[in-house]
């Protein structure tokens, strides 16, 4: 049996990227025009650009060799697997979607209800972690190496949640977009529930995921090395990125606030209105050539 699992394929990972593709052309060819002749925005350079990064990482992590090696043979690929999904192929989709888009594809009536009450940060967090912690427990994580069905609904249900949490933060809807305080309060509390499961994972003294605790290990690798660095890549590697995302927010709402073109002159604001200056007086300033009347003559004495 060789270590590295051989070439599978994975049509239903096919067929998934194909509906992407298909959808992005057809939206961009077919839907757009009409949009942009109602007076709506076209689709930007920027969001071809996230759409195409963010589907091909999403056929990466999830078709041969990554899902085969995630689910085969090393936990810690499995992780990387999940950081992918949650924290950067779902901001990618979200930002390659156009508002008209969005809301196209959730329509008007109780999934567009549902995605709404969901969509907002106390409960996208809420939903976020609970599908983060359940699908490191050891039960869940061991029966889905073995089913399939089960592995790829995990795996929806993880992107969805991902998208869900997201949405405040970067997603094609204004009126679902947090405050930049609360969106970078949002990115940090992504940062702080996977710590717990990590910590598990570091400081245990024996294998937790029985499904990855069998030979032949792949690059001489042992079970206990894999759920370690599994640990590690979850709470460095990923507490880093979204750091990093952190940072690069506070700067550009630092920098919105002081943007100078939203004032005019020195304290009037942009949306006010400058009060009006008094109008100057007119001065009348003396001719120097201006003559005095004479005074009146005296009377002659007699």
């Amino acid at each position: 049996m060789s270590a590295f699992p051989p070439w599978q394929p994975h049509p239903e990972v096919w067929l998934l990227i194909g509906g992407l593709v298909g959808l992005g052309l057809y939206a961009t060819r077919v839907i757009q025009p009409t949009i942009v002749a109602k007076g709506g925005n076209a689709v930007t350079l920027a969001q071809k650009r996230w759409f195409v990064g963010g589907v091909a990482l999403l056929w990466i992590a999830s078709d041969w060799p990554m899902h085969n090696i995630g689910e085969e043979r090393l936990y810690s690929v499995h992780m990387i697997q999940h950081l992918l999904y949650t924290v950067v192929i779902a901001p990618m989709l979200l930002l390659a979607t156009p508002e008209w888009l969005g809301r196209l594809i959730l329509g008007t009536g109780r999934i567009n209800r549902v995605f709404r009450r969901l969509a907002r940060p106390i409960p996208a967090a809420l939903v976020y972690n609970v599908i983060v912690m359940l699908t490191h427990a050891a039960p869940v994580v061991n029966f889905s190496i073995k089913n399939g069905p089960f592995h790829y609904a995990v795996h929806t249900f993880v992107i969805a949640s991902a998208l869900l949490v997201w949405t405040p933060i970067c997603g094609p809807f204004p009126e679902l977009r947090s405050t930049a305080p609360v969106q970078m309060v949002s990115v940090f509390g992504l940062s702080i529930i996977p710590t717990i499961p990590s910590a598990f994972l570091t400081a245990a003294d024996n294998v937790i995921y029985q499904g990855y605790n069998h030979g032949p290990r792949l690059w001489g690798i042992s079970a206990m090395d894999d759920q370690q660095a599994a640990g590690a890549i979850m709470k460095i590697v990923g507490g880093f990125y979204l750091w990093g995302i952190i940072v690069v927010m506070f700067f550009r709402w630092m920098n919105k606030e002081n943007d100078p073109k939203g004032f005019r002159g020195k304290l009037v604001p942009k949306t006010g209105s400058p009060k009006p200056s008094p109008e100057p007086q007119p001065v009348t300033v003396p001719s120097e050539t201006a003559t005095t009347p004479a005074p009146e003559a005296a009377p002659p004495r007699r």
